[in-house]
């Protein structure tokens, strides 16, 4: 991402050729509450034909709506680039999402009128001791703590609708209120949502998970009627209750948003998509027993819908397959206690098995809130050197072959025995290996 310095340089230089131009938008608001900006964006009334003449090097991402990227060095690493957009309004959003048309200004205030939020509308004249120039409110709203859309919300939710999950997202980031007409809107527009590309929805939502406050983003997405379009699997965890002795805390979804409440800012969207989803299975696998609330098979089911969900939102492979593995064992902490040192050690060997633990723990503190089961695993986890959770394996199908056996079925069996073993501590050399497979009925049985 670019630096403050980085953008300001951009600024001085098109300032230098004769030219309008300020820092915008997110950065503005970031600077403003105090906060580190993730990246830097500048507005200019410099043309794209014209930003490209005065900076050697541009990438015209997208000039057509007089956006242009400028890389600019710095000491610390090669170029980073700087998004440089030139004043413009915009004609009909016939995609709901690009113009079709723009028609370029000299006014920063015309061109703030296009842009989504009253806290992203902002200007900073970095060249003149940070003046800000607010042609819209967003300076008030700032200070209020409300996320406000510019001008009309109908006409602002149509141009782009991925702005309904932004409004939301905003709110929560900040913990900011949703001016009542704002939110009327998104209410009565969320269907629009279907149009918007699964990529961009999912983008949105793992920002809402990981940024911190992803307990009040899917209260507020619930509110707004924004659940029931996007993810209705977990819209139905609503109402569905748990048994007491177990969940005091309620249904699953109070379960549920008690976990999400505990990601921290920056935690892994796999880790964040998996406390979202542990419990998806639960609201179809629900029954009431003579004995309990029961909710048999509920993993397996969970991880069919998530699979469905994680496909419709075009998460990746590897994505795709660690949250389905964190739904997938889940469970089995319960008796991980009781596990032979094998089993747990197999389980240890999970891919980011750090994320399972960390499941765990915000499972229990969110619902009954014993952690002995957390505490034991994460103990071995820690004690457990890495080579005793994935040693080399003492033999192989070759060594089988060579005491005379035929390949088949039994050989599976016996070379999982061996590293049961080996995983136990019970065998340390190929040769005692060896031994062991000579005492297995199924190896004497398939020689020869």
């Amino acid at each position: 991402m670019p630096s403050r310095d980085q953008a300001v340089q951009v600024v001085r230089t098109l300032r230098a050729q004769g030219h309008q131009a300020y820092l915008v938008g997110g950065c503005v608001r970031d600077l403003l509450l105090g906060r580190e900006p993730a990246d830097y964006d500048v507005a200019t009334d410099a043309t794209p034909a014209q930003v490209m003449q005065i900076f050697p090097r541009t990438w015209a991402v997208g000039a057509q709506f007089g956006v242009v990227l400028v890389p600019v060095e710095e000491s610390s690493g090669g170029p980073k680039p700087v998004e440089v957009a030139t004043f413009r309004s915009d004609g009909l959003y016939a995609d709901g999402r690009h113009p079709n048309e723009v028609r370029y200004t000299t006014r920063p205030e015309e061109d703030v009128q296009r842009r989504d939020f009253t806290i992203n509308g902002l200007l900073l004249d970095p060249l003149d001791h940070d003046r800000v120039l607010d042609f819209v409110g967003g300076r008030q709203d700032l200070e209020a703590g409300i996320v406000r859309t510019i001008g009309d919300p109908q006409q602002r939710f149509q141009e782009d609708r991925l702005r309904l999950l932004r409004a939301v997202r905003f709110a929560a980031r900040f913990g900011y209120t949703i001016e009542p007409g704002t939110f009327a809107a998104i209410r009565e527009l969320a269907p629009l949502l279907d149009s918007v590309s699964r990529e961009r929805i999912r983008d949105e939502l793992t920002k809402m998970l990981t940024e911190g406050r992803a307990r009040s983003a899917f209260e507020l997405l619930d509110r707004a009627g924004l659940l029931h379009e996007l993810l209705p699997e977990v819209e139905r965890m609503k109402g569905v209750q748990q048994p007491p002795e177990f969940h005091p805390e309620g249904d699953v979804w109070i379960h549920t948003l008690g976990l999400l409440e505990m990601l921290p800012p920056g935690a892994s969207p796999t880790l964040a998509w998996g406390a979202l989803l542990h419990d998806v299975g639960k609201p179809p696998a629900f029954r009431v027993a003579p004995d309990r609330i029961r909710f048999d098979g509920h993993v397996e089911v969970g991880e069919a819908i998530a699979r469905d969900l994680c496909r419709r939102l075009r998460m990746s492979n590897d994505d795709t397959e660690q949250i389905l593995a964190l739904i997938a064992n889940h469970m089995r902490f319960a008796d991980a206690i009781h596990m032979k040192q094998s089993t747990l050690r197999r389980f240890m060997r999970l891919p980011r098995f750090a994320e399972h633990l960390e499941l765990h723990r915000m499972d229990c503190l969110a619902s009954h809130g014993n952690l002995a089961a957390w505490r034991y695993v994460r103990e071995q986890y820690a004690c457990t050197p890495e080579e005793q959770i994935r040693p080399a394996p003492l033999l192989t199908g070759h060594d089988l072959i060579a005491l005379g056996m035929h390949p088949g079925p039994a050989f599976r069996d016996i070379l999982s025995a061996v590293e049961d073993a080996q995983l136990e501590g019970r065998l340390e050399t190929k040769e005692q290996a060896l031994e062991l497979v000579r005492q297995i009925p199924q190896s004497r049985a398939d020689v020869g």
